[in-house]
């Protein structure tokens, strides 16, 4: 009996087709023109996700800022919080080229600043008024709030993943990772064993 051809399409054959389709979408997806990626501005992606970084940062040290000054007595528990999300900053801020062509990341290091400037540096300034009015009344509504926006920028940051250059996304995966635990210690009870 001679063989014959099946009257439909096996599921085998179906997934691979839709494997196949799908592989095709991404590689056509990656190779393709403008549209909302920017490409068009001449601004390169990295330089893009390292300023949105920066402003979703600095966006979050103001929360830190007006919490601190709506609430004196938490200022103490949130100074190291609020360092890290300023070194965050900083670290994911666009390397700037000095007279040689070359970034700040292959010059070398500068100096640490004294304690006493990097204090400074890092202690909270006046908040905009309209950053003190969304501070909730209550002490522990205030670091809920606070809690509530290191989640929210730590699962930004890590969905940005996927589109980010390898070293950026390396960065934020360490950053998201960080804001995760921000999220954790401003809801936990300070001094409780775990």
């Amino acid at each position: 009996m001679p063989w014959t051809l099946p009257p439909r399409p096996s599921r085998r054959s179906l997934l691979t087709g839709a494997a196949g389709a799908a592989g095709a979408a991404l590689l056509a997806g990656c190779t393709g023109g403008g549209g909302p990626s920017g490409e068009g501005t001449g601004i390169p992606l990295e330089r893009r996700m390292r300023e949105g970084a920066v402003r979703d940062s600095a966006r979050l040290l103001e929360r830190y800022d007006a919490t601190a000054a709506v609430h004196p007595a938490l200022a103490e528990r949130l100074a190291p919080l609020r360092a890290a999300v300023a070194a965050h900053s900083a670290a994911l801020a666009f390397p700037a080229p000095d007279a040689g062509g070359r970034t700040s990341a292959a010059r070398s290091a500068p100096p640490s600043p004294s304690p006493s400037a990097s204090a400074a540096a890092t202690a909270p300034s006046g908040p905009p008024a309209a950053s003190r009015e969304a501070v909730p009344p209550k002490p522990a509504e205030a670091l809920s709030s606070l809690a509530d926006a290191e989640r929210s920028l730590s699962e930004a940051r890590t969905i940005a993943l996927a589109g980010a250059p390898g070293e950026l996304a390396r960065l934020l995966a360490s950053v998201a990772a960080c804001g995760a635990v921000h999220a954790y210690l401003l809801t936990s009870t300070p001094g409780a064993a775990s």
